[in-house]
């Protein structure tokens, strides 16, 4: 028998690119630029650490991550976001996850059960555009998507607050990306606190996708554990997610976290006891040492600065180029972000993806990506610098 809600999720933005380039030869030395995969290596103790711990590979490992994992984690973020000591327990406030997709989809699925929706569906919140995981978790768990502008207009972030009360009591889950996939847009500290207390009043949890927080060219991005300390120091309403995929540049280990309410995170644990993967131990172990160490980070983000660098030689001035202040993702508009990715494929051997496929219509009709294209500054300087020059000559100024 078919699931009619798996019948309403429309196929994952990759599957559409592969359908819209379908059969069409590359127009030049083919470049992939449509997915955030890092291309610099992960550092070199990573395969040490791998080496040290092989023994693990034959041993079931906890799906609480072990103890010094938790402990690395909570250290990491109490140095990050200048929390207090006091504010974060290993044991009761962090959670190792395989990667943060099946976190942030599990979110959903926790939050989302009888009577959340105050007699009718529960409500999800997600910014327009957003990471596809969002949707497919919301519509899975028998929810309402809930698509909330994230464009210029807005700051390319999400206005929760100025939802009808009505959605806002029917609400169980809200996504916000900090920085944004796929504009790079930063919520502020100030914004960060009100989303928070949104949550508190309206009694829906906060789910806080902080996956680029440490991919940014010149302030560090506020987080939402920061704004939590700074109203009082409870976690009540708020969950964190990060990995070392982005920061690391290591999306192979399958390595994440979630962080916050203690209530939420027990739950969490009890439902991953029925689904989730477990981090096997050499990866645990490798993990610790990633976030215990921040020279690779750091090396990360000069990388990442200059393949921004390279493509605002090219691009300034052309296609509402503007440097995102984290993330490592342009959104530029182009008129026809699917017409745009075909010619610049069939022309140029450009593979980037169309902003529709990761955005819904509105009310209004209109999709909001439909105008842009995102494209990963994943590759080293040269070759952003080589890329950003076929854009150019493909479509013009």
């Amino acid at each position: 028998m078919r699931n009619p809600r798996l019948e309403r999720l429309t196929d994952y933005p990759f599957r559409r690119l592969a359908a819209l380039l379908e059969g069409v030869a590359p127009g030049g030395e083919p470049l992939v630029l449509s997915i955030g995969e890092p291309r610099r290596a992960p550092p070199a103790f990573v395969a040490a650490e791998l080496a040290a711990n092989a023994d693990g590979w034959g041993r079931y490992p906890p799906l609480a991550g072990t103890g010094a994992l938790r402990a690395a984690i909570a250290a990491w973020l109490r140095r990050r976001y200048r929390l207090p000591d006091s504010m974060l327990d290993a044991d009761r406030h962090v959670l190792p996850l395989a990667g943060t997709r099946e976190g942030l989809f599990q979110a959903a699925l926790l939050c989302c059960g009888d009577g959340a929706g105050r007699g009718r569906p529960p409500v999800v919140l997600l910014p327009n555009p957003f990471y596809q995981v969002y949707a497919g978790a919301a519509v899975m768990a028998g929810a309402e998507p809930v698509f909330v502008p994230a464009t210029a207009a807005t700051g390319f972030l999400p206005d929760f607050a100025a939802l009808a009360p009505e959605v806002l009591e029917r609400t169980a889950l809200a996504y916000l990306c900090s920085p944004a996939n796929p504009q790079g847009a930063v919520a502020e500290a100030e914004r960060l606190r009100a989303a928070v207390t949104l949550a508190r009043r309206h009694d829906f949890v906060l789910a806080a996708d902080e996956c680029y927080s440490e991919i940014y060219d010149a302030a560090p991005p506020p987080g939402a554990l920061a704004a939590c300390a700074a109203l009082g120091g409870g976690l009540d309403n708020v969950l964190v997610f990060n990995s070392l995929s982005k920061r690391s540049g290591a999306p192979g280990l399958r390595s994440g976290f979630v962080a916050g309410d203690p209530g939420l995170i027990a739950a969490f644990q009890r439902l991953r006891a029925y689904g989730g993967a477990a981090v096997p131990l050499p990866v645990q172990a490798a993990s610790a040492a990633l976030w215990a160490d921040e020279a690779h980070v750091e090396a990360g983000r000069a990388h990442y600065r200059a393949a921004i660098d390279a493509a605002e030689a090219v691009l300034a001035g052309r296609f509402g180029f503007r440097r995102p202040p984290g993330g490592f993702f342009l959104w530029l508009a182009v008129g026809d972000g699917e017409s745009a990715a075909h010619r610049l494929w069939a022309e140029a051997g450009l593979k980037v993806l169309p902003g529709a496929y990761l955005a819904r219509e509105g009310p209004d009709g209109v999709n909001p990506g439909a105008a842009y294209i995102r494209v990963a500054l994943v590759d080293d300087a040269a070759t952003i610098t080589r890329a950003m020059t076929r854009l150019v000559r493909v479509l013009g100024d």
